[in-house]
């Protein structure tokens, strides 16, 4: 077929759409892959269908399409078959700037590869169970600037690969339980919730997650209360930056902890530093600068989180009614930085350490476990260190000036005993004969400097092969005499 289609576009009587159709289905395209909707651009592998008045779904989207651009468009509706085939290639999908009210269940089934998913600025206001099916390799998902006010449990239960949602500017009164209880992302660093009407949190979720994510919650009515003035002031300690790049916009502030009655009147020794415990033994933390019987306490432990409302009397790690933290049978994987998370309405570490047995088995088993970018960074220090050394020798070797050449005939002051960088010149090299590469390296005895009062110098190396080479220039010595000392050899 193809010298058919070949034959066919060298005639002028045939249409060129028609050849341009047999060439295409002889290069293996069929006809709807080289089509464009109307209205819409088509360059390598995007479509954009930006702001072409669109009140429905084009029919026939080329599916090679890795970028698919709808946004600014009067779409109202994601139906279940809004395309015919599978988009295996499809990773951005734009469909911000419209008016979409409803998305049907396993809409996104037929884009099993996407990664950037924009759906902000729409008129959605609850999202439904499997939402958001079949989109398991998702990392971006863009919700800001919707109407929301419903997530059902199961909404985000496929996004185990999202990494950043935006959720901002709806009518979300409440944080997404899904995002505590594990069935939802797993790799989760941006949570942007701001600009809703939250009125409370988990501050246990809120601690859970800002260990590994940035959480942006400005800008909603929060009700102030200890546990939330406790992890603004750990926020603020820890340089938070979600919290300090926008804190005039959170309502709470400093003084409301004296308001609240969160603490005692009483001035609290500051019990931090760093606390030793043998194996199998209890240990128990005070929280550093505070006394209150207020369930709003929390540590932050090197695995968990844990609240001292959920006193369990078994767990290995409890929070005491008192507001420490109580280690049940010290274990060696206990050892690390505990963080008490309490209103205090003062600037103080809340922080200390925790050592499992002796220092030196501490030591060994920290190694043992260290990450493996504490291992590259002490390799790379290493390896640098190393280059940089070969580097100067090679420079002290090899560009260092020659200053063995002051005198011919005469003595020369300026070399000495001393010379490391021995050079050959190119006029004392016998006619007819090629002098060698041209520097030599010896290491030479100490000797004194002045030629004048101690008369012929001693030579100090002994290369009779090389003695027609002039390797060396030595106070009185000339070119074709015969060292007399064979102690040194280069």
């Amino acid at each position: 077929m193809c010298p058919t289609a070949s034959r066919l576009m060298r005639q002028s009587s045939v249409h060129p759409a028609a050849a341009a159709l047999l060439l295409s289905l002889c290069l293996g395209f069929t006809p709807w892959a080289l089509a464009c909707p109307p209205g819409c651009i088509c360059a390598s592998d995007i479509v954009s269908c930006s702001g072409s008045n669109l009140s429905t779904l084009p029919p026939d989207l080329p599916d090679y399409a890795a970028r698919v651009d709808l946004s600014h468009n009067s779409l109202t509706a994601l139906p279940a078959d809004w395309i015919r085939r599978p988009f295996d290639r499809l990773a951005a999908l734009l469909l911000g700037r419209n008016s979409i009210r409803q998305i049907e269940a396993n809409a996104f089934a037929v884009t099993p590869r996407l990664l950037h998913l924009d759906l902000s600025s729409n008129k959605l206001s609850v999202l439904n169970s499997s939402i958001f099916s079949g989109l398991a390799e998702l990392r971006e998902l863009l919700l800001f600037g919707n109407q929301i006010v419903q997530i059902n449990p199961n909404a985000f239960s496929g996004l185990r690969s999202l990494v950043k949602l935006y959720l901002s500017g709806n009518g979300l009164t409440s944080l997404p339980v899904i995002l505590l209880d594990g069935g939802g992302p797993l790799n989760l660093t941006f949570l942007d919730v701001s600009s809703n009407k939250i009125i409370r949190v988990h501050v246990h979720m809120l601690l859970t997650l800002s260990r590994h994510a940035g959480i942006y919650l400005q800008g909603n009515p929060l009700t102030c209360d200890c546990a939330l003035l406790g992890l603004l002031e750990y926020w603020t300690w820890k340089q938070y930056l979600p919290l300090l790049d926008f804190k005039d916009d959170y309502l709470c502030r400093d003084d409301t902890v004296l308001k609240l009655n969160c603490t005692t009147d009483e001035v609290v020794p500051v019990e931090a530093g760093s606390y030793q415990v043998d194996p199998g033994k209890w240990l128990r933390l005070p929280c550093p600068g505070f006394s209150s019987n207020d369930p709003a306490v929390f540590w932050v432990t090197p695995t968990t989180v844990l609240n001292s409302s959920a006193h369990d009397p078994n767990a290995h790690l409890a929070v005491l009614p008192n507001g420490s933290l109580e280690i049940r049978g010290a274990l060696t994987e206990d050892s690390g930085t505990y963080a008490c998370v309490a209103a205090r309405g003062r600037e103080t570490s809340p922080e200390v350490n925790v050592v499992v047995g002796n220092l030196s088995s501490v030591a060994a088993s920290g190694s043992a476990h260290r990450g493996g970018g504490e291992h590259f960074n002490t390799a790379f220090t290493t390896l640098a260190s190393c280059v940089v050394s070969i580097i100067l020798v090679l420079l002290y070797l090899y560009l260092t000036p020659c200053r063995c050449r002051e005198n011919r005939g005469g003595a020369s002051r300026g070399c000495g005993g001393r010379a490391i960088i021995l050079c050959s010149d190119p006029r004392d090299v016998e006619s007819g004969q090629r002098r060698s590469n041209g520097k030599r390296v010896a290491f030479l005895e100490p000797q004194m400097e002045d030629g004048d009062t101690a008369g012929a110098k001693s030579p100090v190396i002994n290369t009779s092969h090389a003695s027609t080479e002039g390797i060396l220039k030595n106070g009185n010595r000339t070119v074709g005499q015969s060292p007399t000392d064979t102690t040194l050899i280069v």
